[in-house]
């Protein structure tokens, strides 16, 4: 589907220069001299790739429809991680490296990710935007410490390293944020 350059927003994906792309950001600018024009963002749904391009309002882009499928993650082996479509039941191995390191330490048996897909290709993966992990190695808890925006180094059992308040200590579940990693709250 064919849009105008300035029709541009963040999450969309379009064809350029022969390959995917998604766009990151977007920007309207309306120069004292010349016409309006749209400073896009883009980056490689294939490579990774980033890219700052102008597209003016005659510009058409092709605009590509992602399909978008739930999945479970199963399990981790080696450099591989696979997945089961749970409407097919079909397993899906992805490397390690596609997943990206970050998102793959959150993964957990049984979480249901969404993958995203172009000619049966994937291109993309989704985590929930919060997962519940426990706390395995922190300083120790201070009576008194009530400071509002005092918070310590801790590290969970999935090996990444967070910051959680004074009061969270060792073997407390908590709730993580995956996009970034931050303490959310304590899990219930």
């Amino acid at each position: 589907m064919k849009i105008n350059g300035n029709e541009l927003k963040p999450g969309m994906a379009i064809e350029h220069q022969g390959t995917l792309w998604t766009v990151v950001k977007a920007e309207a600018v309306k120069p004292g001299k010349g016409g309006a024009f749209a400073q896009v963002e883009l980056k490689n749904l294939l490579d990774g790739r980033k890219l700052n391009e102008r597209f003016r309002s005659a510009d058409k882009v092709e605009r590509i429809r992602l399909e978008q499928k739930d999945h479970q993650f199963l399990f981790a082996d080696g450099e591989m991680l696979t997945f089961m479509d749970t409407d097919t039941y079909e397993q899906i191995a992805l490397q390690r490296d596609w997943v990206g390191d970050e998102q793959a330490a959150y993964l957990q048996d049984g979480m249901m990710v969404t993958l995203e897909f172009h000619q049966d290709q994937p291109i993309g993966i989704t985590l929930p935007t919060h997962v519940e992990l426990e706390i395995a190695d922190t300083e120790p808890v201070v009576k008194g410490q009530t400071a509002a925006n005092s918070y310590k180094p801790a590290v969970l059992t999935n090996g990444v390293r967070t910051a959680v308040p004074p009061f969270v200590g060792v073997g407390e579940k908590v709730v993580i944020a995956t996009e970034d990693g931050s303490y959310v709250r304590r899990a219930d």
